[in-house]
């Protein structure tokens, strides 16, 4: 069969109708607080085609009377969220904010008194941003004995997760890092061919990863942070939602700590804690 006749033949099942897509874009926006507009029908089907093969549904009107009437949300929330959230992520992406992070942020914080400085990272995707994190604290605490750290990272998608606690990446993603930091934080594949690298066990067993949603009502993450990175995050959200999610975070920043977003972002006509110490970097106070 031709392409052309392959589409002529299609059975309305195949796209997602109009309605169908109006409560698949308000569950997500009610969920994870990811906007979902019309341009984005075409790649929304295509992402949750692998859904429909795992739950055997033929078609996506099928899949979507599985999901809203027959409880099939219960089950498959946590990979229908999966297969809409973007995961794009580098090594030191932004590296001005781990230059200030390193040479403004730590040493005023350590300089406070703090003896264990923790930090978050918030939306942490495949874990490029916590381990980069940790990189940069593994070096300034380095033979200081009055600092350790820690190192928080949680995202909503289970899948980016399981990469992240891995560590293993291609090797043409570590580029960034400094040469020095790959000898120290980064082991290469026993076989070349593979071209794949792996973050150390030491630095891999200094970051706890955990599944939080930012649409919750409180994070619990225990002690405030001194620093949070919440990067290339409040894109996807409406101005109602960033205001919500902001002043959460604000709620988990120690006084004084720092907050880093996305160099595309702002705050500006929120009412936060918050003072503006470099560009897309704030303090609480």
């Amino acid at each position: 069969m031709s392409m052309a006749a392959a589409v002529e033949t299609q059975l309305p099942g195949d796209r997602i109708s109009k309605r169908n897509f109006e409560r698949l874009a308000r569950f997500i926006y009610d969920y994870s607080g990811i906007k979902m507009p019309p341009t984005k029908l075409t790649m929304l089907e295509g992402r949750l085609r692998r859904r429909l093969r795992a739950t055997n549904h033929a078609t996506f009107d099928d899949y979507c009377d599985f999901l809203f009437n027959q409880d099939g949300l219960a089950q498959e929330t946590i990979y229908l969220i999966d297969v809409v959230t973007t995961n794009k992520t580098d090594f030191f992406r932004e590296a001005k904010h781990f230059d200030y992070m390193q040479s403004v942020a730590l040493p005023a914080i350590a300089g406070s008194g703090v003896r264990t400085i923790r930090t978050w990272s918030s939306a942490c995707s495949t874990g490029a941003e916590p381990y980069t994190m940790a990189m940069v604290l593994a070096e300034f605490a380095e033979g200081r004995n009055d600092v350790s750290y820690s190192v928080l990272a949680t995202d909503l998608s289970t899948d980016v997760l399981q990469t992240a606690r891995r560590g293993i990446y291609p090797e043409d993603l570590i580029a960034p890092v400094p040469r020095d930091l790959q000898r120290k934080y980064v082991l290469t594949a026993k076989q070349p061919e593979r071209r794949e690298v792996r973050i150390t066990p030491k630095l891999r067993s200094r970051i706890g990863f955990a599944r939080m949603n930012l649409m919750d009502e409180k994070y619990p993450i225990g002690e405030p942070m001194h620093v949070i990175f919440c990067r290339n995050v409040l894109i996807y959200f409406d101005k109602q939602t960033q205001a919500g999610v902001l002043n959460r975070l604000c709620d988990c920043l120690a006084k004084g700590g720092y907050m880093f977003i996305g160099h595309s972002e702002s705050i500006t006509g929120f009412d936060l804690p918050l003072k503006q110490v470099s560009n897309t970097v704030f303090q609480r106070i």
